[in-house]
């Protein structure tokens, strides 16, 4: 499912969550290559060969030292089953791992597991363990320890539930794990390498859940040392990794910087190692700078003007329809990504399988007919509104004035409401807006990781907070998720995205591409297309 995006995450992205997200976006790179042709590894899009900055092979990495990571927003739990939002999803997935991974090219690869297999029936999954697995205090992982964590999944629920219809969970050995379910699930794979799977020790060490969370414990790169939940975060390298020799460095600082212009400044001084949230317009000036280079990746995200339905005005799908009419989605883009994003007609970003960004009916930008079309709505004459979105992202600002415009043009008034972020967030998850710019992310290289949060009325996020409801939407949802890969599942989400573009519950406005910031002297940064990092390579050089 999606989480949110940088701004929200995973997204919750996200989506991805994206969902998502964003991220996610949520929502989390290679090691064995996973062979067997079911899993969403054999629809992966082609490699980006910007996605990470790595060393020569002849030359040895250097060890030791404290990277620092500028971040938009704190990390305020790790609890890996309660959250989706890209600041918490992305420090969770440096503790937690999961059994099977995706890496920089969004291919499904296995991860604490050396192996695993599905049956032709698409019921009984069955993974093997990598040998000698530890978690971080030194314990053994064990097949029981991933029983309990997908038990305790399933007991909460959570923002990335586990949708499967499980049967029974079965440790047959310390290595071994089988899954069965009632039913074929698709995604199902491809959901296990959210970060929301990782493993945990059974009965969280035996402490209690509130204290695990505070001090976590897992098979993943590093562990926590500093934490302040309304500021930095410190990590340090867990010596029991199973990647011998890594991660290089020593600590890994989540630096709270809320601005994108003060992290741009700080990466250009130094201050900083590395920033996850570039603002669009300064990432050709860090890409030319003679200390900074920037990385991309074709992402899992799409930026969305999302509407609450609830709302009086947006629950007229005249008025929706009239808004999308009136935007111009490629000047929009044009003026706001600067050559790093492209025009949204669909809600699966092209590095999603299934995406129908280029065959699907949208509404285009046309004037005229977004009059005719408010026309029709319960408010001819047009109304006054407003638009919700969260300070600190001039990128976020600037599409807000031009979704303003587009309003003004037809007879909308739109107010522009920015809130410091986690207000933002506090009053779309209780429904308090009208209409909000954020980011859908996927989770997972699975078409259902954003579309399942984007249009499920009775998940977590009632249709990303849209509380949008369709029946033949929600039909669609489901045999999604049951047909297998092929031909019948395109058709099925070919369909469902028409009636989103024709519905506009959001309206997609560009795929972006996810842009880190680096100094020129880093090495070894790997880009997810969820928009996370692995950090377990990367060192400074010199």
């Amino acid at each position: 499912m999606s989480k949110f995006s940088a701004s929200l995450r995973k997204p919750f992205l996200a989506g991805s969550l994206a969902a998502i997200l964003l991220v996610a976006l949520a929502g989390c790179s290679g090691a064995k290559e996973n062979t067997n042709e079911s899993s969403a590894a054999s629809q992966s899009p082609a490699p980006s060969t910007a996605a990470s900055q790595s060393a020569s092979p002849d030359q040895k990495p250097a060890t030791g030292g404290t990277f620092t990571y500028a971040r938009p927003a704190s990390v305020t739990s790790f609890d890996l089953h309660n959250q989706i939002t890209a600041n918490n999803a992305f420090a969770i997935d440096k503790i937690f791992e999961p059994l099977v991974a995706f890496d920089s090219d969004g291919k499904i690869v296995d991860w604490l597991a050396k192996s695993h297999e599905i049956s032709a029936d698409g019921l009984t999954y069955t993974f093997v363990l990598r040998d000698g697995l530890k978690f971080s205090n030194g314990k053994d992982v064990t097949a029981e320890d991933a029983v309990f964590s997908i038990q305790r999944h399933l007991k909460v629920g959570g923002p990335l539930e586990i949708s499967a219809k499980i049967d029974s969970l079965t440790a047959q050995d310390n290595q071994t794990l089988v899954i069965k379910l009632k039913e074929a699930y698709t995604p199902f794979l491809s959901e296990l390498s959210n970060f929301s799977n990782g493993v945990i020790p059974k009965d969280f060490g035996g402490v209690t859940e509130e204290e695990f969370f505070k001090n976590p414990v897992g098979t993943g790169p590093f562990v926590v040392k500093k934490w302040d939940p309304a500021g930095d975060l410190t990590f340090v390298k867990n010596a029991n990794y199973w990647q011998e020799g890594k991660p290089y460095i020593d600590e890994l600082v989540y630096k709270l910087v809320t601005d994108d212009n003060q992290a741009i400044n700080q990466l250009k001084a130094g201050e900083v190692d590395a920033i996850e949230s570039v603002a669009l317009q300064n990432a050709n000036e860090l890409k030319q700078g003679s200390d900074t280079t920037v990385l991309t990746n074709g992402s899992w995200i799409t930026e969305q003007l999302f509407f609450n339905t609830l709302d009086e005005h947006f629950s007229d799908i005249h008025v929706r329809r009239a808004l999308a009419l009136a935007l111009d989605r490629n000047g929009l883009t044009n003026a706001v990504t600067f050559g790093f994003g492209k025009a949204a007609n669909s809600l699966l970003p092209p590095a999603i399988p299934y995406n129908t960004n280029d065959t699907i009916k949208a509404l285009n930008f046309d004037t005229n007919a977004a009059k005719e079309e408010l026309a029709k709505s319960k408010f001819p004459k047009g109304f006054s509104t407003k638009l919700l979105i969260a300070s600190g992202n001039s990128s976020r600002a600037q599409e807000a004035q031009i979704i303003q415009a587009a309003g003004k043009a037809i007879g909308i008034d739109i107010q522009i409401e920015s809130v410091e972020l986690a207000t933002f967030r506090d009053r779309f998850f209780k429904y308090n807006f009208s209409a909000m710019i954020n980011s859908g992310q996927a989770d997972s290289p699975d078409a259902n990781s954003i579309i399942a949060f984007q249009t499920d009325p009775d998940g977590f996020s009632k249709s990303y907070w849209t509380h949008y409801t369709n029946d033949e939407v929600t039909k669609l949802l489901h045999e999604g998720q049951t047909t297998l890969d092929g031909d019948k599942r395109a058709e099925v989400y070919a369909n469902l995205q028409q009636i989103l573009a024709d519905e506009v519950p959001y309206i997609p406005l560009y795929y972006p591409d996810i842009l880190i910031g680096a100094r020129s002297s880093v090495d070894g940064l790997k880009v997810l297309p969820n928009n996370s990092i692995r950090f377990e390579d990367v060192h400074v050089k010199g």
